[in-house]
């Protein structure tokens, strides 16, 4: 099956970000069952089924179970449909291009759940070993709190090959919406997140995007 992998939340240099993997021609697996199992195929923490490109309407899954809303795959999308919305189960996703960031616009109560664990320090985040399975865990810390500066990872937990997500937009979402404010978030070995809250209870999620070669 023909597919797209994308990097994002790129760092500064390019490197780094959540591979995603995106099939434009959704059609093709029509069915729920196959698409979990293409998702499962290719073992990335999501995959991306295109149904309507002109209308951004878009289905995502992880390797095991299929999600409402999440935050890198709508990104990407939005990257690479350059559409001005997204339609998930969750709602309308608002998306926008602004030079070499791509930005959505979601409410946090669409994220699932995670578990957001505040430590002391940068270096505690960075020290932390993968927990096991159970709990989706987003560890943070401050950088530097008066520019809003955050070190994070993510461990998903679900026990499907994922054991940390090197960038999620859903989690950055739902912290920007518990702080209220904006963030500048370094995750995983070194993707980049920037996010803030917007009038009546969204909040923008941004990054870079760049196609796998």
């Amino acid at each position: 099956m023909d597919h797209d992998v994308l990097h994002v939340f790129c760092g500064p240099d390019g490197r780094h970000g959540n591979q995603l993997g995106v099939v434009r021609e959704g059609a093709l697996l029509p069915g729920r069952q196959e698409r979990q199992a293409f998702a499962a195929g290719l073992g990335f923490s999501e995959t991306v089924f295109v149904d309507d490109p002109e209308r951004g309407i878009i289905d995502i899954y992880t390797p095991t179970l299929r999600l409402p809303f999440a935050g890198h795959p709508c990104v990407g999308a939005a990257w690479l449909l350059d559409v001005a919305e997204l339609v998930v189960p969750a709602g309308v996703v608002g998306a926008r291009l602004d030079g070499e960031f791509t930005w959505i616009e979601a409410r946090p109560e669409w994220a699932p759940p995670r578990t957001l664990r505040r430590y002391g320090s940068a270096a505690e985040v960075d020290a932390l070993e993968v927990p096991p399975p159970g709990e989706w865990l987003y560890a943070w810390a401050w950088e530097d709190e008066a520019a809003g500066r955050i070190r994070a990872r993510a461990f998903p937990g679900r026990d499907d090959g994922i054991d940390e997500d090197e960038a999620t937009g859903a989690a950055a979402l739902l912290l920007t919406a518990r702080l209220d404010r904006a963030l500048n978030i370094r995750q995983g070995s070194g993707s980049q997140l920037l996010t803030a809250p917007q009038p009546g209870g969204f909040v923008e999620v941004g990054g870079r995007v760049r196609l796998r070669a």
